[in-house]
């Protein structure tokens, strides 16, 4: 059995691993490339189970629209590096793009979707485990199906944000996409904001007052109240906030300028929610130096 550089140039350009584990793969296979390809797949999904509890907290959101779709993978890796590398980065593209057109809505069901290539993307996600070095997690996405006005906007790969807008225009929900992106709000409107999370910011304001402002008129008392939980509802609603793109008007003001609504937004965030590890580098290479 001969292993040609032919052969092993071929597996490579298949596959995308690298030389030694390509020879190897032929090595242990007889020289039968699409036998060496099978098996370097399957390594991958060993690689990948066995680096699947790392921890994973970087990454991109992936974006892809047509008409009126678009969606937003997150897919995570355990380094910023990892998350720039062209191999990562082209993973991405394929998984926003294989969702945007098999019309899937869940995380679970994304996975089992084949992209352009033939694999689904679980397996092509092991085989970017195997080409990186790293712990890779499709982890969320979001998506919008809809007759109305959609946007969808990424910023820096980090942070995606879709925006379904009733009436306005294209520019105009894309410049409110870019202002959840930017301000994050939890809410869409004041009727959107939860009886509870009121009541704990009135007993929040009620408390922080002095006793003489307690003292007033209930009628008194309640209007000021009244007035700083407006303020807080305001900050906290995508409605009240002043737009980004002209801090003179509200987003409300902007939409209402504009005959529109916002029917609906969604934000990702890279690593929103994942607890970090924060590793002190200097720290770990004193104590095995016996210094610490």
């Amino acid at each position: 059995m001969q292993i040609t550089a032919q052969t092993v140039k071929e597996l490579r350009e298949r596959t995308g691993a690298g030389m030694m584990e390509c020879k190897k793969a032929l090595t242990e296979n007889a020289g039968d490339i699409d036998t060496a390809a099978e098996w370097l797949r399957k390594q991958g999904l060993a690689k990948a189970d066995k680096k699947a509890s790392r921890v994973a907290a970087e990454g991109r959101i992936a974006m892809a629209q047509h008409a009126g779709k678009a969606v937003l993978v997150e897919i995570n890796s355990e380094t910023d590096f990892v998350a720039k590398d062209d191999n990562f980065v082209a993973f991405c593209n394929a998984v926003a793009q294989a969702a945007l057109k098999s019309g899937v809505g869940d995380i679970e069901a994304l996975k089992a979707v084949k992209l352009a290539s033939g694999e689904s993307v679980e397996e092509a996600r092991a085989a970017v485990i195997a080409k990186v070095g790293e712990n890779v997690q499709v982890r969320r996405m979001a998506r919008s199906d809809s007759a109305h006005t959609v946007a969808a906007y990424v910023h820096g790969a980090r942070i995606g944000v879709l925006v379904e807008l009733k009436g306005g225009n294209e520019e105009l929900a894309r410049g409110i996409a870019m202002h959840v992106a930017a301000m994050n709000p939890p809410y869409n409107k004041a009727s959107d904001v939860p009886a509870a999370f009121v009541a704990k910011e009135k007993e929040i304001e009620l408390a922080k007052m002095a006793e003489k402002d307690k003292a007033k008129p209930a009628a008194i008392l309640e209007k000021i109240i009244s007035g700083k939980i407006a303020k807080i509802v305001n900050e906290n609603t995508l409605y009240g906030q002043p737009y980004v793109l002209n801090t003179e008007q509200t987003v409300a003001a902007a939409l209402k300028a504009a005959g529109a609504e916002v029917l609906k937004f969604q934000r990702l965030a890279v690593g929103e929610g994942i607890e970090k590890v924060v590793e002190d580098y200097a720290a770990e290479v004193m104590k095995q130096a016996g210094l610490a």
